[in-house]
């Protein structure tokens, strides 16, 4: 007997045909003795038409009341799949954040977990019930619910495996594994039978769907053992696992490609000691993650500042800047959101020289201009104009002999 964990996401629960489809699912781990905690995410769309709702009355609008509205898609889910498990004939209940409960800190919108008391979960597993667990949400310290962000259902999920002790965690979604890159985009594209933890998040954080980059973080860092596979066919699927258990490092295991980025261009910058401060001190008190960064020197004593930001958070980056212009003493800000991030990650590149000059030479080829670049141990990312992705992702994928027969 085994405890799992298995976590549906939206597309898996997007009616209710698919929502009695994972039941069959879960009806069948526990027909083989298993010990079951289901997390779902909201119904397909749902969570989109519920933030949409929030933004439409207000742009700036209070977290805390955000999170009220967008956490009832998965309140909602839960319940039915509750209800479906109960018709099979299989004992189940619907949990809520608040319930277990799911602590987090009070940062609403994207708040991180800080302790799950699992004693009572755990109890009634024992004795044969399935939790059916409300993902992406939990009780802040201030008695208020709280969400975890776009994607939180998957790191509830893992958090929930750590905290039961689970034996692995079970991500059923859309696709049947982790593959070398979208294969919408590419169609020789490889599924992955393993793929290491450090490879995992590099894709995650730069723009692979699979797996949402905290999930990965936290799996990794509790040594959760996931496994990706199909709401929708039987298989395999994708384990994410140590790097020791994988006997064969290729040099690279995937191409991710992000379109939900925007850059910014603070023109005319003094260069003086503290700049930088000024300008993603408040950036970060905001709330507004800064990934890549560029900084050209002129002649005169100026710079300019360049750095991409989630297009999603490009308005409040703009109204930041501007609040700060006294301070920072720029010249003027220039805005593109028709910008890319193409990564090309893989373990192998600790034993292995020349794979940013590929990249490079790749994207040369196709005539693509590079605007940033920055670098990790394991990845390297590009930002290009929005127009080529496709390209760079087919010829990339191609040229690091990723496709398949």
């Amino acid at each position: 007997m085994a405890r799992i964990v298995m976590k549906f996401g939206g597309t898996s629960v997007a009616d209710l045909d698919r929502i009695r489809h994972a039941a069959a699912r879960v009806q069948r781990e526990v027909a083989a003795g298993h010990e079951v905690a289901v997390v779902v995410s909201a119904m397909a769309g749902v969570t989109n038409q519920l933030v949409g709702w929030c933004q439409s009355l207000a742009p700036l609008h209070d977290a805390r009341e955000y999170d009220t509205v967008v956490a009832t898609g998965e309140q909602v889910t839960a319940g039915l799949l509750a209800i479906a498990l109960q018709q099979a004939g299989v004992e189940a209940r619907s949990w809520l954040g608040w319930q277990i409960p799911l602590r987090t800190d009070g940062a609403h919108g994207r708040a991180r977990i800080a302790v799950i008391e699992g004693a009572e979960l755990l109890r009634r597993m024992a004795a044969g019930q399935v939790a059916v667990v409300a993902g992406f949400q939990g009780l802040g310290p201030d008695h208020r619910l709280t969400t975890l962000g776009r994607g939180g259902s998957d790191t509830s999920a893992v958090a929930l495996a750590a905290a039961l002790s689970a034996d692995r965690c079970d991500i059923y979604t859309d696709v049947d594994g982790i593959y070398t890159t979208d294969p919408r985009i590419v169609a020789r594209a490889r599924k992955l039978d393993k793929i290491a933890y450090e490879e995992m998040l590099e894709l995650a954080s730069v723009g692979a769907k699979v797996l949402q980059t905290r999930s990965v973080e936290l799996a990794m860092k509790q040594r959760v053992r996931l496994r990706v596979l199909s709401s929708f066919a039987d298989g395999p699927g994708t384990l994410v696992v140590d790097e020791d258990e994988i006997m064969e490092k290729e040099l690279v295991a995937g191409i991710a490609y992000s379109r939900d980025e925007a850059k910014i261009t603070v023109r005319r910058v003094p260069d003086r000691p503290g700049i930088a401060a000024n300008i993603f001190g408040p950036l970060a008190a905001s709330g507004v993650n800064v990934d890549m960064i560029v900084q050209n020197l002129a002649a005169d004593g100026t710079t300019d500042m360049t750095f991409t930001v989630g297009r999603a958070d490009l308005p409040r980056a703009e109204a930041v800047l501007a609040a700060q212009r006294a301070s920072i003493g720029y010249a003027e800000i220039s805005t593109d959101p028709d910008v890319a991030k193409i990564s090309v990650v893989g373990v192998g590149m600790r034993s292995h020289a020349g794979v940013a000059n590929t990249m490079f030479r790749t994207l040369a080829d196709k005539s693509i201009n590079i605007q940033v670049i920055s670098t990790s141990e394991i990845k390297v990312s590009v930002l290009i104009s929005a127009e080529y992705t496709e390209l760079a992702v087919r010829a990339l994928h191609t040229a690091y002999g990723l496709d398949g027969a």
